[in-house]
This record gives C-alpha cells, structure tokens and sequence, in this order.
C-alpha cells in the first residue's frame, strides 16, 4: 500500500519513461518534472525529437484517440505505439512545430497555437462574468429564483418591469413601436426614459439607441414570495410572476427591473 501511495505522488510530480527506445534512443528511462518549464538538449542526433515528439507526443495523442468510440477512430486513422516499456504522470499533450509562419504584429501565442478559440470556450463556461454595469457576479436564476429576489430587495416598492429589445443600435424602430402598441404595451424606456407611446413613434435612425418594453408596472408584495410547494404565495406574488415570464419571452431570456423613483435598473 505503501508502494503504491508512493508511485501515485510520483506520478502526479513526474511523467516516467521506462525504456524508450524511438530511433536513436537506446531503451532510456528518464523522469520529466512537471508543472515546470524543461529544456531537452543535445548535440544533432541524440534523440531529442526522438524523445519530445515521436515518444512523449507520440503516446500522448494515441491516447487521446483511444478516448473516441470505435466507430469515430475507424475515420482517424490509428497511431502506431511508440517504442516504450511504459509512460506514466503524461498529460495531454500539445506539440507547436518548428516553423516559419507569416509575421503578423497582432499574432499571439493563442493564435499561432490555435488555441484561442478553445480558451474563449473554457473561460465563457469555467469563468464567473460580472456586470459591467453593477459589477456584481451575473447569475443565471430560474423564475422563481428571480421572483424571490424581487420580493426579498424590493418588498413593498413599485417597480417598472422591462424586457429589452434593443441595445446599442441604430434605426427608427417605428415598425417595433407599432407591434409593442398592438399588443397592448403603453410605455417603453427609450435610451433611459420612460416615454408613452403614440401612434407613429419613432426615434432618430441615426442615433445609438437602447429600448426596452414597460412589461408591468407593480407594487411588490412582502415576503415571503413561495410557499412551501415553490409556487407564490399569494395572487400579487402571482401577478409578479406571470409579469417576469412574459418580460423574459420578450428579452429573449432577459429582463430588468426599475424602481419607479430610481433611474438606474438591475
């Protein structure tokens, strides 16, 4: 047991070669440090990309293709095991070739390496955004989660209910004005003002504008906002919840909310 705590610690320390024997490498064993910055050196012909690519990548990528159903291999291609006894503590691996590439000023290593569009995908799923507007942590809530926060901050205040619409463009809107007014919405914010809607409105086409929708205009109950079954607890904790639903339909999974003597929404 003892053994083998011990080889599991070196493993996560180290990445053991038993015996490669790739090309020019006669039967080597060698133990990388990891998490470290490693130097393989040598004079021409002494195994270096013998051991790096054709051993260490080599193994590296077998692997990860071994982790693909039989089906999705058949298509791949196989590659053949490198000649090693045994490699342990390897990570997956990445190979960047010695090449000329196009000098460009705005390549990076994420762009050389092709990489970067793999760490956008890791940093939106892994990271933790924050609004630029409040910067507090952006949280996604299911709608009773978003009624009990209204309930729980704003109990007993009148609040505007918003679903936006449009953010940072230009145009005239008069066509979104008329559809907002057909169903039977009065009062949109328009680039942070609460306007009443006429027929013919519109706005300056030539003007950044954001426009969000008056959904409701309510009084927010006292807590609490659910009852023991997770549905409101009472008819206007009712009403707020079927406001918020119909705001997040129209925001397209968005909405805000705007205490009527305030002038900043959250």
């Amino acid at each position: 047991m003892e053994q083998d705590a011990y080889q599991s610690l070196q493993d996560d320390r180290t990445i053991r070669v038993e015996r490669a024997a790739e090309n020019n490498l006669q039967h080597i064993d060698v133990d990388i440090p990891r998490n470290q910055l490693v130097v393989v050196t040598g004079v021409s012909g002494s195994g270096k990309s013998s051991l790096a690519f054709n051993t260490l990548h080599a193994e590296g990528q077998r692997r990860y293709l071994e982790t693909f159903s039989a089906y999705a291999r058949q298509f791949m291609g196989g590659l053949e095991r490198p000649k090693v006894e045994r490699i342990t503590g390897l990570s997956p691996v990445i190979a960047i070739e010695q090449k000329t590439i196009s000098r460009n000023p705005r390549s990076t290593v994420g762009t050389v390496t092709e990489l970067l569009d793999f760490l956008r995908v890791l940093y939106a799923r892994a990271a933790t955004a924050y609004s630029s507007a409040t910067g507090e942590p952006m949280v996604r809530f299911t709608d009773e989660g978003i009624l009990s926060r209204i309930i729980e901050d704003y109990g007993g205040e009148r609040l505007l209910l918003l679903a936006p619409l449009v953010r940072g463009r230009k145009g005239h809107y008069r066509e979104l004005f008329e559809t907002i007014q057909k169903q039977g919405y009065l009062r949109a914010r328009v680039d942070g003002e609460v306007v009443e809607l006429e027929p013919g409105f519109r706005v300056d086409r030539y003007k950044v504008h954001d426009i969000e929708v008056v959904v409701d205009r309510i009084v927010v109950p006292d807590p609490p906002a659910l009852d023991e079954d997770g549905k409101p607890a009472s008819e206007d904790a009712a009403r707020v919840m079927r406001s918020l639903r119909t705001a997040l339909a129209m925001g397209k999974g968005s909405m805000m909310v705007l205490p009527v003597d305030d002038a900043v929404p959250r």
